[in-house]
């Protein structure tokens, strides 16, 4: 069976990646598609419902809760992948060096690990945040230096596994240096884990961005993100069902695409799983 069979016939990578595409794609073109100006506020449409004018409603200051929304893909993109590219470069430098070298150097790397796994990861991300400005870019950075620890160890068990195969001593007996046989002999064998864990990452650091920016200390108005959207849904729960049920729809199926796509890329690359 060829690659695009096996692509093919992966349902749960092709669910996962439609979810995905179409998310980017809404990003992407998202002044285009966007009916209204995301900050645009119209006192005379306050909390209007859902209708032919606003298709998913207004919020509290009368601003198009579909205009937000669609420019809010493009803050949960930019949060999930700056966010996740910090923490897959530093657990994979991390899980690389102490995979390979093993012993007092595995043992330091892999206690400071264990110490990080220690503190809840968002209650760590809280105590943080509370000493800077709630900014998008200190989010984006605080999400990815809180969660390289399961990069580190997904990519250390693998160098365990590897750095004994016959095409590493080989690498060693024509005299390659270790970065090389880290970096360009080992590591390439590992992607397929890498890429898994990032597209879970994706998902893991959009679902953290909402929820910091849902408790007020995220993406601050009036930039829209679908966290502030739905403080506004809490807020206003027994009047403006639309504020809620939009965003977090919007959340979950953002999520359950990264997810299936993470799932479904394991199952087409990891060769343990083919029949």
């Amino acid at each position: 069976m060829n690659f695009w069979e096996s692509l093919y016939k992966n349902k749960l990578m092709l669910t996962g990646g439609g979810l995905v595409l179409l998310l980017l794609v809404i990003s992407i073109l998202a002044p285009w598609l966007a009916p209204y100006d995301p900050g645009q506020i119209d006192l005379n449409n306050v909390l209007a419902a859902p209708s032919m004018q606003h298709w998913f409603g207004t919020d509290q200051l009368g601003r198009d809760v579909l205009s937000r929304m669609i420019w809010g893909a493009r803050i949960s993109l930019k949060v999930g992948f700056v966010a996740t590219g910090f923490a897959i470069l530093i657990g994979t430098v991390l899980g690389a060096v102490s995979g390979y070298y093993g012993g007092w150097v595995d043992s330091v790397i892999m206690r400071f690990v264990d110490i990080m796994l220690c503190f809840p990861t968002f209650f760590l991300i809280l105590a943080v945040i509370a000493f800077l400005e709630p900014s998008i870019w200190n989010i984006m950075i605080i999400i990815g230096v809180t969660g390289w620890m399961g990069v580190t160890r997904l990519v250390r068990a693998d160098f365990i596994s590897l750095r004994e195969r016959d095409f590493v001593h080989a690498a060693k007996a024509i005299g390659a240096g270790d970065l090389r046989i880290i970096f360009m002999h080992i590591l390439p064998n590992s992607m397929a884990s890498i890429l898994v864990a990032a597209t879970l990452g994706i998902a893991g650091a959009i679902l953290t961005e909402s929820a910091l920016s849902f408790l007020g200390i995220g993406v601050q108005p009036p930039t829209p993100s679908w966290g502030n959207i739905l403080t506004a849904g809490k807020d206003n729960i027994d009047i403006a069902w639309w504020l809620s049920l939009y965003p977090g729809l919007a959340i979950l199926m953002t999520v359950v695409g990264y997810n299936l796509l993470g799932e479904g890329i394991r199952d087409l690359l990891d060769p343990r799983l083919k029949k």
